[in-house]
């Protein structure tokens, strides 16, 4: 009995220890998937600056992105500027004859081009330029005549030589004398035979001034037309003190509606009512340049490597500096970044951000709110 009942209390001690080692690591197997559900959370949710967001939340906020691009030009200033023509763009044409304006083929603001018809004069003066062509003519084939004919005598040993040689210098003298007349008719465009004159535009451009009418008379001293040339205009800008000495000839700038100009001087004496310099540059003809009109330019240089263009509206203020929102695994990023320059609704980014980048352009203001929350 003594045996058996150990016996049993060794069983009994065996069978506790077992279940007890059960219970032990079915414990340990059963905590095990919350500590590794927590390993597993995304970093990425809890770094700063991160807003989480669903695609759902995205769409439903109306929030859209743009990609940032390389960007070939950095916005120096905008400065204010008139259109003006170039000192050699201007060209009066002038009446030199009196006369009686006999028709007119062009008005004021009328594009022409170059050698076109602008009016057609009638001329006492070009009648006498005719006679006198005419004369001249005359004289010089009376003058060509006689000098074949003495020559040929001469040469028979009729007559001396110097018959002959005055004959020639008589033949030359009429010939400058119809050259000259000719000359005057040509310059003129005129018609001794019409006894009018016809003013043409020496170049191609725009009738700024066109003051002739039918019947009207000229005197020979006036210039009722003056044309602007249409193809080449010049931008006149007032240069800030501060950019003096770091912007050259050579540099854009940019005129609204996407119109490109090229710097072509930079003054060196600076205006001490205005603390400026003047600045030059060339533009070509283009929808909305003309001349006298006031606007703004946009003075720009070349962008450092790494720069980087995205629409103005991907800019915002967060806790005073500049963000843009950088879309990324399970939501967007706020980026502080660094701005070189804005025009023309774009914003050139010197940091922060990478070409290739998606920014969010439309919904700054929902996401800046839940930025702040955080």
């Amino acid at each position: 009995m003594e045996l058996n009942r150990k016996t049993w209390l060794f069983v009994g001690a065996a069978v506790i220890a077992g279940l007890g080692a059960i219970w032990w690591f079915g414990l340990r197997d059963t905590a095990a998937p919350p500590a590794a559900v927590q390993t597993a959370a995304p970093a990425s949710t809890d770094a700063p600056g991160h807003i989480t967001i669903s695609d759902d939340q995205i769409a439903k906020l109306g929030i859209r992105f743009d990609s940032a691009a390389a960007a070939g030009e950095l916005p120096l200033a905008s400065l204010p500027a008139i259109i003006a023509l170039p000192p050699n763009a201007r060209v009066a044409v002038a009446a030199t004859i009196p006369g009686v304006v006999t028709q007119t083929y062009v008005v004021e603001g009328e594009t022409v081009r170059q050698g076109q018809r602008l009016a057609e004069i009638a001329s006492r003066e070009v009648l006498t330029m005719g006679a006198d062509l005419a004369r001249a003519q005359s004289r010089l084939d009376y003058a060509a005549a006689n000098a074949a004919r003495l020559g040929q005598l001469s040469r028979d040993g009729v007559i001396a030589g110097a018959r002959a040689d005055e004959a020639n210098a008589s033949l030359r003298e009429a010939q400058v004398d119809t050259d000259e007349s000719a000359r005057l008719l040509s310059v003129a465009n005129a018609s001794g035979s019409r006894g009018s004159y016809t003013l043409t535009a020496p170049i191609a451009g725009r009738i700024t001034t066109a003051s002739l009418q039918t019947g009207s008379s000229v005197d020979g001293t006036s210039a009722p037309y003056v044309i602007d040339a249409a193809s080449r205009y010049e931008i006149i800008a007032q240069l800030p003190e501060r950019l003096v000495g770091s912007v050259t000839p050579g540099m854009q700038v940019r005129l609204p509606g996407g119109v490109g100009g090229t710097v072509t001087s930079v003054g060196t004496t600076i205006d001490p009512a205005t603390r400026s310099a003047s600045l030059k540059a060339k533009v070509s003809a283009a929808p909305g340049v003309v001349a006298g009109k006031a606007l703004t330019i946009i003075l720009l240089a070349k962008a450092p490597d790494g720069a980087v263009q995205v629409p103005a509206s991907a800019l915002t203020t967060l806790d005073g500096a500049e963000v843009v929102f950088v879309r990324g695994p399970g939501g967007v990023t706020t980026r502080k970044v660094g701005v070189g320059g804005k025009a023309d609704g774009s914003a050139v980014i010197l940091s922060g951000v990478r070409a290739g980048e998606s920014v969010v352009t439309t919904g700054t203001s929902e996401l800046k709110s839940l930025a702040l929350e955080k």
